[in-house]
């Protein structure tokens, strides 16, 4: 049963909420034999519309996987100490000029947040606010993100929050494989400090760098993956941004919260 606080939370993250007309007062999510069977309906409605409009486009190229990165210019390399502790990381991170990336962003955003936490987020990369204040997530996307947090009982700070990449890509771009490439030791030593429970993957440039795979969200998201090379379990879901332009997937985002909530547990 939902209480009051996630029910003014789903509210606020535009999941609608259904009553059982037999009882106008009753709890909306309290009859799981009412509210499942609707719910199920739902949601595979919307994940059969999201799956067609998540198909790769034929005028689009496909998005390079992280092993398939061409190698790395030896006039471009740039040293990477041990990183071994976050005061290394993070200087390393903002003195980093490996690729064109940190020749455009305003600054650089390493992450924020519990620095021990049980579940690390990571998203894409920095946007237009993000890069300008140094900390993801922090415009509609990550109010957006703050909300769907609160209605599994979570707060920001409780949580580690980074990025596939640390610097803004031109014009919100995806980053190239070869930026993510440079990149991935950063995030990989983050998780090592940080030794989340559960990562949550937020969005297909996340998804795909983690996974080393090129399925549709829509299709990555049915199933609990794990981080290679790891025993870390990875939960898939769409990303805020998706959710702003697409209000449908909402209803499956919260089943991903769900479980993600179990799986922190």
């Amino acid at each position: 049963m939902l209480s009051s606080r996630q029910q003014q939370c789903l509210q606020g993250i535009g999941v609608r909420l259904w009553r059982n007309r037999s009882s106008a007062d009753a709890n909306p999510l309290a009859d799981e034999s009412v509210a499942a069977p609707v719910v199920a309906q739902m949601i595979a409605a919307t994940a059969a519309q999201i799956s067609e409009r998540s198909k790769p486009s034929s005028n689009l190229a496909d998005a390079a996987l992280p092993d398939q990165a061409a190698p790395v210019p030896a006039t471009q390399a740039f040293e990477i100490p041990l990183l071994d502790n976050w005061d290394i990381i993070t200087d390393t991170i903002h003195r980093c000029d490996a690729c064109e990336l940190s020749q455009n962003c305003t600054q650089k955003v390493p992450g924020v947040g519990d620095r021990k936490a049980n579940l690390l987020i990571v998203g894409e990369g920095p946007g237009r606010d993000e890069d300008i204040r140094g900390e993801p997530f922090v415009g509609r996307s990550g109010q957006l993100l703050d909300r769907m947090l609160a209605a599994i009982g979570i707060a920001r700070e409780q949580v580690y929050i980074t990025n596939i990449v640390k610097c803004r890509p031109p014009n919100n771009r995806d980053p190239k494989a070869s930026e993510t490439q440079h990149c991935r030791v950063f995030l990989d030593a983050q998780i090592k400090q940080i030794a989340p429970k559960v990562i949550l993957s937020v969005g297909r440039v996340s998804a795909h760098n983690l996974l080393g795979s090129n399925l549709p969200v829509g299709k990555l998201i049915q199933q609990i993956h794990q981080l290679p090379g790891t025993e870390i379990p990875v939960k898939v879901t769409y990303h805020p941004a998706y959710l702003l332009r697409s209000p449908a997937a909402k209803a499956i985002a919260w089943q991903d919260l769900k479980l993600l909530h179990r799986m922190l547990q």
